[in-house]
């Protein structure tokens, strides 16, 4: 199976996927991680259709957008004092665009993961909530998939979350409300996909 995992850079999906055979590329602006031959530096858009030395396109994307300005967790700053930032919005439809360039473009199995939107970005439903403690990684992290031609990931290790890996409500330290500092210390990290989640796409989605 040729597999493109987008918005990537870390190698954790591609490298899972490659493990059990499959053509599996990721691509990202910026450098793959561990120096993999097997990423494209590139505008993902410029890769969708890319077809390999036999003239095959790609059968599978897994995609990782940005979710800076799309995400609720922003809030504060698309509202600030309560009110519409409109430079903030501009951001908002920009993100939801490429979002749905990713989620229409011509490939038949599709996976896009991100948190929990803003409502006024008006994406499509998604398809399911995983969290990494259902595949092995002890830890909570909300993250929805939106899913096209592909079955909802089935957990694999389900184990007690010791903690959020993500900060939360970090405003309310100040005023003494129930906040999490999280254990991921950088965006690095905070995007980064999970050890367990990425052997389940590439075991159970490998296989379709």
């Amino acid at each position: 199976m040729r597999v493109l995992v987008a918005c990537e850079y870390s190698g954790v999906v591609r490298s899972a996927f490659r493990k059990l055979g499959h053509d599996a590329w990721s691509c990202d602006i910026l450098p793959a991680d561990d120096d993999s031959p097997y990423h494209f530096q590139s505008d993902v858009l410029d890769v969708l259709e890319l077809k390999n030395q036999w003239g095959e396109g790609w059968d599978l994307m897994i995609a990782h957008p940005p979710c800076t300005y799309l995400s609720r967790a922003g809030a504060r700053w698309l509202y600030p004092k309560g009110e519409l930032n409109d430079e903030r919005y501009g951001k908002l439809l920009e993100g939801k665009k490429f979002f749905m360039d990713l989620m229409n473009a011509d490939i038949p199995k599709i996976a896009i993961e991100n948190p929990t939107p803003f409502k006024v970005a008006e994406l499509p439903p998604y398809s399911q909530v995983v969290q990494p403690y259902g595949f092995g990684d002890p830890y909570t992290k909300r993250t929805l998939l939106w899913l096209k031609g592909l079955p909802v990931l089935t957990n694999t290790n389900e184990v007690d979350p010791q903690g959020s890996w993500l900060p939360s409500n970090t405003s309310g330290f100040r005023k003494g409300q129930k906040s999490s500092k999280g254990v991921a210390k950088n965006a690095s990290l905070y995007s980064r996909t999970f050890q367990g989640i990425a052997d389940a796409m590439a075991d159970q989605w490998g296989s379709e």
